[in-house]
C-alpha cells in the first residue's frame, strides 16, 4: 500500500527540452536549455548533475534546475543535437549551430570583408605602431589562407567599395587605402585622426570613424591632379604629394571618443549605425540619418563592437547583453535578443547562403546562422 504523497513506485517522466538559446554559438559560449525534468529534486539533493552533450562531445553545466539548465559548449564540438540526460532517461535533441575554426593567426580589430567571389579579408593589426609581416589575408571558400597586403602599419576597418576595390583604414597614420585584386596599395583619404571603422553608402561616399570622436564623410573621386594615382609603398613621402585626386572630405558627426574602435555599417535606408567602446556597461548603438543628426537606437549593451544587417533590417552587434557575450541581434522595432554566444568576438560579416564570417581577437570562425545579410556595396 502506498503512503505519504502517493508517490513512491510511480516512474518519473523523463526530460524535456522545450528551448534552447541562443540558437547558434562559439566554442566555449553558453547556451540555455528550457524544459521540463530536466534535473530531479533528489538528483540536486545527492548533487548528481545531468549530462548534456552536444553532438557526441560532453559539455560543461553551470547551471542545473528541473526547468533550466545552463551548458558550455566544448571545444571541438560542431553543429549537432544537443541532448539532456539524467536518471537512466534522455530528453528529445534541439539543434545547436556551432562556429568552427576558418583561419588563425589574424588579430583583427573590426569586421572582416567580403569580395564579390566569397572571398574573405582579415587583419593583423597589431599593437599600436607595431610592424607586422602581413598585414592582410585573404582567406578563400575552401579556407585556404594566403597573405595578401605587406606593410600597411595598424590595418583596421575594411570595407569593399562599388569599384571592387578593398579599403582600409590605418588608426597609427590617419589614412586610408585602397587595394586592387592584385594587392597594390594607394592612398585614398589622409588626414582621418585615428581612423578605425569605415563603411561605405549607396552613392559611393566613404565614411570613417576616426576614434577620437569624428565621423568623416569622404566624396566619391570627382577627378584626380597629376594623372593617375600610381601604386606607392605605405607611408611614403610620394602619399602627401596632392595625387589624391578631388574629393569632398568634411567632418559628418561628432560622438563620444572610444577606448577601442569605432564601427559603422548603414542600412537601406541610408542610416548610419554607429559603436565605439567605452569604459561604461550601459552602451548605445548610435544612428546617424542623411543629415549627420544623431540619435541612440539602442542603449543597454556592454563592450559593443563589430556591426552588421541583414536583408530584414535587424541589426547584429557583438556586444554583451544581459552579462552574456556575443552577437546580438536588434530588431528595427529595438527589441534585443542573443543570437550567438560566445567569447573574444569584435566582428562579423554575412556570407552566402545564410553563413557568417564571426572574428575573434586572433582567429576568424565560420557558422551556419540562417540569415541572409544586407548587400553592402
Amino acid at each position: 500500500m502506498l503512503r505519504g504523497n502517493g508517490t513512491r513506485g510511480v516512474k518519473a517522466a523523463g526530460p524535456c527540452l522545450v528551448s534552447l538559446e541562443p540558437a547558434a554559438a562559439m566554442p566555449g559560449g553558453e547556451v540555455e536549455l528550457r524544459g521540463t525534468g530536466l534535473v530531479s529534486t533528489a538528483a540536486v539533493a545527492d548533487a548528481v548533475l545531468p549530462r548534456v552533450t552536444v553532438g557526441e562531445q560532453a559539455a560543461v553545466l553551470s547551471l542545473s534546475r528541473p526547468g533550466r539548465a545552463v551548458a558550455q559548449v566544448p571545444e571541438g564540438a560542431i553543429t549537432g543535437p544537443v541532448v539532456l540526460a539524467h536518471g537512466g532517461g534522455a530528453s528529445n535533441a534541439l539543434d545547436l549551430r556551432v562556429a568552427v575554426p576558418m583561419a588563425d593567426g589574424l588579430h583583427p580589430v573590426a569586421n572582416p570583408a567580403v569580395d564579390a567571389e566569397g572571398n574573405v579579408y582579415a587583419t593583423v593589426s597589431g599593437a599600436r605602431g607595431e610592424s607586422v609581416p602581413v598585414s592582410i589575408y585573404s582567406i578563400a571558400r575552401d579556407f585556404e589562407m594566403r597573405p595578401f597586403v605587406r606593410g600597411l602599419l595598424n590595418a583596421t576597418g575594411l570595407a569593399f567599395g562599388a569599384d571592387g576595390f578593398l579599403y582600409v583604414s590605418s588608426r597609427a597614420e590617419g589614412t586610408v587605402y585602397r587595394i586592387s585584386g592584385g594587392g597594390s596599395v594607394t592612398t585614398y583619404a589622409t588626414g582621418m585622426g585615428i581612423a578605425t571603422g569605415i563603411a561605405f553608402d549607396r552613392e559611393g561616399n566613404l565614411f570613417v570613424g576616426d576614434r577620437s570622436g569624428t565621423i568623416f564623410k569622404v566624396g566619391p573621386e570627382r577627378g584626380r591632379t597629376g594623372g593617375s594615382i600610381a601604386s606607392v609603398a605605405p607611408g611614403s613621402a610620394e602619399q602627401a604629394g596632392g595625387e589624391l585626386g578631388d574629393r569632398e572630405i568634411f567632418v559628418y558627426a561628432t560622438l563620444e571618443p572610444s577606448v577601442a574602435a569605432y564601427h559603422l555599417a548603414f542600412n537601406d535606408a541610408g542610416t548610419l549605425f554607429v559603436t565605439g567602446p567605452t569604459t561604461s556597461s550601459n552602451q548605445a548603438v548610435y544612428a546617424i540619418d542623411r543629415d549627420g543628426r544623431t540619435t541612440v537606437f539602442y542603449q543597454g549593451l556592454g563592450r559593443a563592437q563589430g556591426l552588421a544587417l541583414d536583408v530584414d533590417g535587424n541589426l547584429y552587434v557583438v556586444a554583451s547583453l544581459r552579462g552574456q557575450r556575443g552577437i546580438v541581434r536588434i530588431t528595427p522595432q529595438r527589441a534585443a535578443s542573443l543570437a550567438v554566444s560566445g567569447h573574444n568576438l569584435v566582428g562579423l560579416a554575412f556570407l552566402e547562403n545564410g553563413c557568417a564570417a564571426l572574428a575573434t581577437r586572433n582567429a576568424l570562425y565560420h557558422v551556419a546562422l540562417g540569415i541572409e545579410g544586407r548587400r553592402l556595396v
